[in-house]
């Protein structure tokens, strides 16, 4: 079988005693990085040698059908650096073939960036959404960060800590910067840090820059007290003013939950 195996995100000490058991005995394991596994192995003191096989974004679709095969009939660890397998990283491409091939798959739990960031925000966490890395690229950031203005559901992100200041302005300009939101960095690190407060303040916190790996957390928007004609005559205003119509349909977005894409077209159409 396919076994997807959690290890941890930062502390050593919340590994698992299923993990250690499983890295114990393992005979092939496909790892995000061969090195980090072999630095996994050496910190918990574990003798075994396993087979150690690259799996990353650049050769999964390659190795996914090999690894299947060789899990018909033995064990397969697969890992990544930290956290689940296929959440933002490797292991989605070997399940799927692994499915459509009939094998086994299983898992064993263990740590998660994704809900520990969530657990710690303060925002609400009955209904949520994971939306992984924003785009690298400044204007494809912005139109997907537009498209969530309205997402009612609490957002988790992932962002690399160069780039976590531009898109804290990003998500103020795209939900409104009184949005609540939460900057989870290094979590279960020795520094871990938790900033919480509107997008506005978190902006001006990140702008000097940080470190670590980090994981935003942001509250969803809330229901709309104004009826979308209200919110289209808002737009028109706001392009009276001198504001361009997609960025007064984005603006108005923003503090009413109404979709964009809806308040462009309705006030485009108006203007006919």
């Amino acid at each position: 079988m396919i076994i997807l195996a959690a290890t941890p995100i930062g502390n050593l000490g919340d590994v698992t005693r299923r993990l250690v058991t499983a890295l114990e005995t393992a005979t092939v394991i496909a790892a995000e990085d061969t090195r980090t596994t072999q630095r996994l192995l050496a910190a918990l003191g574990i003798d075994n040698r396993p087979q150690l096989i690259a799996l990353h974004d650049h050769n999964e679709k390659q190795r996914a059908a090999e690894l299947v095969r060789r899990a018909a009939s033995e064990d397969v660890l697969l890992l990544s650096d930290a956290g689940m397998p296929t959440v933002s990283d490797p292991g989605y491409g070997v399940v799927a073939e692994a499915a459509a091939q009939g094998v086994t798959v299983t898992a064993l739990p263990g740590p998660s960036a994704v809900l520990t960031a969530l657990a710690v925000a303060g925002l609400p966490t009955d209904r949520f959404t994971f939306e992984g890395f924003p785009p690298r690229k400044s204007g494809d950031r912005r139109r997907m960060l537009s498209s969530l203005a309205a997402e009612p559901r609490t957002m988790v992100f992932f962002e690399g800590p160069s780039r976590v200041a531009d898109t804290l302005a990003d998500m103020a300009a795209a939900f409104g910067g009184d949005r609540r939101a939460a900057v989870c960095r290094e979590l279960t690190k020795l520094h871990e840090e938790v900033v919480r407060g509107p997008l506005d303040d978190l902006v001006a916190w990140a702008e000097p820059g940080t470190r670590g790996e980090i994981v935003l957390v942001v509250e969803g928007a809330a229901a709309s007290a104004l009826p979308f004609p209200d919110a289209v005559a808002r737009v028109q205003e706001l392009v009276s003013g001198g504001m361009r119509l997609k960025d007064a349909a984005g603006e108005v977005s923003a503090h009413t939950g109404h979709s964009s894409r809806e308040l462009y077209q309705a006030a485009l159409a108006a203007k006919s």
